[in-house]
C-alpha cells in the first residue's frame, strides 16, 4: 500500500494520531473483530493509551470530514495510537 494512502487514514483525535481500528484492521488483511480480540486478549502487551472508543461526537466530526466516505467507512469507534513513536505498530 503507499504510504499517501496509509497517511490520508491517519486522523488526529485528542491531539493523537491515530488509525481506526477498521482501517488497520483492513491493512493487515483481517477482519475488524479480529485485530480487536487480538488487541484484548494481550492487552498486557501494548500500553495502556494504545486504544480508546471515541465518543460520539468524535465519531460524527470525523464523518463530517470524510465527505466522500461511505457512511459504513467510519461505523467503528475504536482508535488505536501509539504516543512515543507518533505513529502506529
Amino acid at each position: 500500500m503507499k504510504i499517501a494512502k496509509i497517511d490520508a487514514l491517519i486522523h488526529v483525535i485528542r491531539g493523537q494520531r491515530v488509525m481506526l481500528d477498521r482501517d488497520l484492521a483492513e491493512l493487515y488483511g483481517v477482519p475488524t473483530r479480529v485485530l480487536n480480540q487480538a488487541v484484548k486478549r494481550h492487552e498486557n502487551r501494548f500500553p495502556a493509551d494504545f486504544m480508546f472508543k471515541l465518543t460520539l461526537e468524535e465519531s460524527l466530526r470525523l464523518r463530517s470530514q470524510a465527505v466522500t466516505a461511505k457512511p459504513e467507512i467510519l461505523r467503528s469507534q475504536i482508535v488505536i495510537s501509539k504516543k512515543e513513536s507518533g505513529g502506529l505498530r
